[in-house]
């Protein structure tokens, strides 16, 4: 292919198939900005952030008009706080994500990730002061995004930790009322959780991670859908392999614009993740590449067996195109942001059971999923605790992002607006595991963990 056919197949992937870069994200290492003086902390955060990110903005707006790829999001994530906020002692850790909030604001970017925890195996006074400032935060700030991981393969699962997070979705819907707990769509409970994912709500820059660092996330179901209509009725090998030559092309834009970012910015490139993101949008779906492949609506028999097709071939592209791949690399599967779920919810074709079986092949798990707002904590728990058992069983990441709909019942709809779209409220099994969740305790590591 010449480079006119190539400049022109680029510009029908922007225009027609609706490719861009779903988000350049910066990570930035707040380790050195701890200290006992939790005021000082503060301060030392906001510089820190500020000095680094402050072109941020203006180098990914450059990047779009000098290569015509959309940028859509210019994102930060930040060590996980309660790392850095329980050097303080302080009694609750809001204020600290009201600093976060307010030095995102500063550079101009839409969000900002890495009021954490990682409590797979316990916690420390830290992580329980910085969980239980979750709702408050995220309540009183625009920007920042919250997340905890509550097991691994190596570790197990900490039931204890699990069942506090369902209290805590809770908690972020009731403080969120008003919006019918938008909170929560700011609020990720993993399992595996990766330490240089770019996307929200769950990125945080992990501590083996340098100072400052580059991470791009693409986009692009728009240009993998078009490719298999032109294999319909094929071989699925070959389905496979079309997927795979379309991943290998989206992927190369992404490398190239995070390479561009991280030279311009004067600090590494990181990683390129793979995840095809849908939005709303009509042309811009996951579910519409798996109804295109022959699965009649998504959410009938054989979504798990398509999607399980889509996602390898969209690894093995991508890892053709680019060394440096990471973060979550796969296809999401949010309710909301994607035009076929929420059609897929409306007429009755998918609902959480099969969503659940579909987590054991997607990028993440219950993702951008509203569910009725009255919903119980314990309820939300068992939901955490099953995913998290997915993820640990299976080497893989999982997580919840669930909105108890506040105001709501099954059938209407949450409007989110803009790239978190709509969710359309679904049934949750009203035979929890309250008791099997309030057991507490940890689930110990499978026996396929112990690899050394």
């Amino acid at each position: 292919m010449d480079r006119t056919d190539s400049i022109l197949e680029t510009l029908r992937m922007i225009e027609e198939e609706k490719l861009d870069i779903r988000t350049v994200t910066m990570g930035i290492s707040l380790l050195d900005c701890a200290d006992q003086d939790g005021e000082r902390a503060r301060r030392k955060i906001y510089d820190k952030i500020v000095r680094h990110a402050a072109r941020l903005v203006e180098v990914a707006d450059g990047i779009q008009a000098e290569l015509g790829i959309p940028i859509v999001n210019k994102r930060l994530s930040v060590t996980p706080i309660a790392l850095v906020a329980g050097a303080s002692g302080d009694a609750d850790h809001v204020a600290f994500a009201r600093t976060l909030d307010a030095a995102a604001a500063a550079v101009g970017v839409n969000f900002i990730g890495g009021f954490s925890a990682l409590v797979s195996k316990g916690a420390t006074p830290g992580e329980r002061t910085l969980i239980d400032s979750i709702p408050e935060a995220l309540a009183t700030t625009e920007t920042v995004c919250a997340s905890v991981d509550v097991g691994s393969t190596r570790a197990g699962i900490n039931m204890d930790a699990v069942a506090r997070m369902g209290e805590v979705v809770r908690e972020t819907a009731d403080l969120t009322a008003d919006r019918h707990g938008f909170g929560c769509a700011k609020l990720v409970v993993f399992a595996n959780a990766v330490s240089d994912n770019p996307f929200m709500a769950g990125a945080f820059h992990g501590v083996e991670e340098p100072d400052v660092e580059v991470h791009v996330g693409i986009s692009g179901p728009g240009v993998v859908k078009r490719a298999l209509e032109g294999v319909r009725s094929a071989p699925l090998d070959v389905v496979a392999e079309t997927v795979k030559k379309a991943a290998f092309k989206i992927t190369r834009a992404g490398q190239l614009v995070g390479r561009l970012a991280a030279q311009r910015l004067g600090v590494p490139f990181g990683i390129v993740d793979l995840s095809l993101a849908p939005t709303a949008e009509v042309g811009d779906s996951v579910a519409r590449i798996l109804e295109e492949m022959g699965v009649e609506r998504i959410g009938g028999h054989g979504t798990t067996a398509a999607l399980a097709v889509l996602n390898d071939a969209v690894k093995k592209g991508g890892l053709m195109a680019c060394s440096h791949v990471g973060g979550l690399s796969g296809s999401f599967i949010p309710v909301s942001e994607d035009i076929g779920m929420i059609e897929a919810v409306q007429l009755g074709a998918i609902s959480l059971d099969k969503l659940e079986a579909m987590t054991a092949i997607c990028s993440v798990g219950l993702d951008m999923v509203a569910v009725p707002g009255d919903t119980p904590a314990p309820i939300l728990a068992a939901m955490i605790a099953d995913e998290a058992a997915i993820g640990v069983m299976n080497s893989k990441t999982t997580a919840v992002r669930v909105i108890p709909a506040v105001g709501l019942g099954v059938g209407e709809t949450l409007e989110f607006g803009g790239l978190l779209g709509r969710a359309p409220v679904l049934p949750v099994n009203r035979f929890g595991g309250t008791a099997f969740v309030s057991r507490g305790g940890r689930v110990p590591a499978p026996v396929h963990s112990f690899k050394n």
